[in-house]
């Protein structure tokens, strides 16, 4: 017999489905633990990329930006790997329900050598659910990417045979010859004002958009996204970035970047 469903339960589940957050691939939620809600408020506005600065403190990565704000309590596993993991095995494999795949860049802000041999042994139990990269090129894709930027120790990633995090290159890496495999490097992230003048008020000026469209367009060219960090944080600048097909937006604002690229 076919069960019948009341209606109020069918008016319930569309509602259920409506206030799901829409997946915003471009959304980088910016020192995303200075929000109220670490990762809770970005997931809540659809963003598919965080960014969390850790210190390495007695085997413990701590999350914050200032090494006087420091709070045991607030590890990369309670903040982020622990809650994702969750979401990921109630999402039935995914961070948003059929949806793409999820970044954690990592900025680490201690020594590179130990943070990375330490945090290579922390990503291992969560390697199920992690992006899984190779030194002949291969990507296993999972549904969270780990990149890490800061203090990155290159040399010691590069020379492995798997891995479970990748770098977060810089500009020099698009002109570089030969230039590192997008296995290794699959995402550039550049300081604005090293490249651009423009402080996002009124139009930007041509020959920068010019320049700014050149730079997306040689990253796609060897299969890598494009990000840029200190960006002015407005409209004017999140339209510039999006119609030059950049493909990572830094912003502060979630809810704002959030309604726009909507």
């Amino acid at each position: 017999m076919r069960a019948i469903l009341h209606p109020l339960s069918s008016i319930l589940a569309l509602l259920l489905i409506a206030a799901a957050p829409k997946p915003v691939p471009q959304a980088h939620a910016h020192n995303d633990y200075e929000h109220p809600h670490p990762l809770t408020d970005a997931l809540d506005a659809g963003f598919c990329n965080v960014e969390a600065d850790v210190h390495l403190v007695a085997g413990q990565f701590l999350v914050a930006h200032d090494p006087r704000a420091l709070d045991p309590r607030k590890t990369l596993q309670s903040l982020y790997l622990d809650p994702l993991q969750k979401r990921i095995a109630k999402q039935g494999g995914h961070v948003y329900k059929d949806g793409p795949q999820f970044t954690l860049l990592i900025d680490v802000k201690s020594d590179p050598k130990s943070s990375y041999a330490a945090l290579r042994d922390l990503l291992k139990s969560y390697a199920p659910i992690l992006t899984t990269y190779h030194k002949d090129g291969r990507i296993e894709v999972g549904p969270l990417r780990i990149i890490i930027s800061g203090n990155r120790d290159r040399a010691t990633m590069a020379a492995e045979d798997t891995r479970l995090a990748a770098v977060d290159g810089q500009l020099p890496d698009l002109t570089a010859n030969p230039p590192p495999p997008p296995s290794l490097v699959p995402w550039i992230s550049g300081e604005w004002k090293r490249s651009f003048k423009w402080t996002g008020q009124g139009p930007i000026p041509e020959a920068e958009l010019a320049k700014l469209k050149s730079l997306a367009d040689q990253a796609h060219a060897q299969g890598r996204q494009l990000r840029f960090w200190g960006a002015p944080d407005t409209e004017p600048a999140w339209r510039a970035l999006r119609n030059a097909t950049v493909d990572l937006i830094n912003t502060d604002n979630l809810k704002g970047l959030a309604t726009f690229l909507h």
